[in-house]
C-alpha cells in the first residue's frame, strides 16, 4: 500500500481492570501496549475495546481499517453478533485481521474458519519456557527474526489445534512441558488475509518483547490489503458482452 496502512488494535480490556497483576504489567491496556510497540513509519493506529458502544467497530470505524489485531479471552460471549457480521464482511472484502493468543475462541476467529480452534492448554503458576521455531524462513512475516523466539515465561498452547489446514504456517512453537504447537498461521478468506499468531498471555509482559512485536509490525504489512479499499467485489450486470455479435441482454430480471 502507497497509503499508510491504518490499524485498528481491539482488546476486550478486561483483564486490565479486574487483575491487579494485569493491570500493573499494561496499565495502558494489552491495546496500549501493542500500539506503543508497533508504532512506525507507515502505520496509523487506533484502539477499540469491548465497553465502548458497538465495541468501538462501527461500521465507520472499520471502513476505515486496513487492518485489525483482536484480543479477548473471557468475554467473547459478549461480543455481539451484529459486530461479528461487521468484522466477517469487512474481512471478506479485504480487510486484514490478525488474531492473537487466546483470540483463537474469539466468534469471528471461529466463524471465518468454521471449526471449534478448541485446543490444549496449560498455565503453570511461574509460566514455561517456549521457543518458537521459524519454519517458513522466507515468508514476509518472518523477516528480521532469527531462527526462533525464546520466551522464558509463556502459558502452554498445545495440540491438537482444530483449525483448517494453514494456507502457510509460519511458526512451530516447542513448551518446556514438552507439547508443540502450530503458532503462526496465515488464511485467506475471500479479498482478506489473516493470520493467528499465538504468544501473549495477559499475565506475562509478550507485548513487550521486540521479537513478538517484530512479527505483529510484519503481520500488519501482510494482511494489509493491496488497494485502500481493499479491492472490494461488486455485483455488475454486464449488459453489453465484450464480443461483437454476441446476445446482449435486453430485459431486466
Amino acid at each position: 500500500m502507497t497509503q499508510p496502512i491504518r490499524v485498528t488494535i481491539w482488546n476486550e480490556f478486561r483483564h486490565e481492570k479486574t487483575k491487579p497483576v494485569v493491570a500493573e504489567l499494561y496499565p495502558e491496556g494489552i491495546h496500549g501496549a501493542i500500539a506503543a510497540g508497533i508504532a512506525a513509519d507507515g502505520l496509523t493506529i487506533r484502539t477499540a475495546t469491548l465497553d465502548e458502544p458497538e465495541h468501538g467497530l462501527t461500521q465507520d470505524v472499520l471502513d476505515a481499517t486496513d487492518v485489525l489485531l483482536w484480543w479477548g479471552h473471557m468475554s467473547h460471549h459478549e461480543v455481539s453478533d451484529a459486530v461479528v457480521d461487521r468484522v466477517q464482511r469487512r474481512v471478506l472484502d479485504g480487510m486484514g485481521l490478525v488474531v492473537l493468543h487466546s483470540g483463537h475462541h474469539a466468534k469471528v476467529f471461529r466463524r471465518l474458519m468454521g471449526t471449534s480452534c478448541d485446543l490444549a492448554w496449560r498455565e503453570a503458576d511461574a509460566g514455561e519456557r517456549e521457543r518458537l521455531w521459524v519454519v517458513d524462513p522466507g515468508h514476509p512475516i518472518a523477516e528480521g527474526i532469527g531462527a526462533c523466539i525464546e520466551l522464558p515465561a509463556t502459558e502452554m498452547y498445545g495440540e491438537p489445534f482444530d483449525i483448517p489446514e494453514p494456507e502457510a504456517l509460519v511458526f512451530i512453537s516447542w513448551f518446556q512441558g514438552g507439547e508443540v504447537f502450530r503458532s503462526g498461521c496465515c488464511y485467506r478468506r475471500g479479498r482478506g488475509r489473516i493470520f493467528y499468531f499465538r504468544p501473549g498471555h495477559e499475565t506475562f509482559p509478550i507485548y513487550y518483547d521486540e521479537q513478538v512485536l517484530r512479527v505483529i509490525a510484519n503481520a500488519v504489512r501482510w494482511t494489509a490489503p493491496a488497494h485502500g479499499e481493499g479491492a472490494r467485489p461488486s455485483v455488475i450486470n454486464r449488459r453489453t458482452p465484450l464480443e461483437p455479435g454476441a446476445p446482449a441482454q435486453t430485459r431486466d430480471q
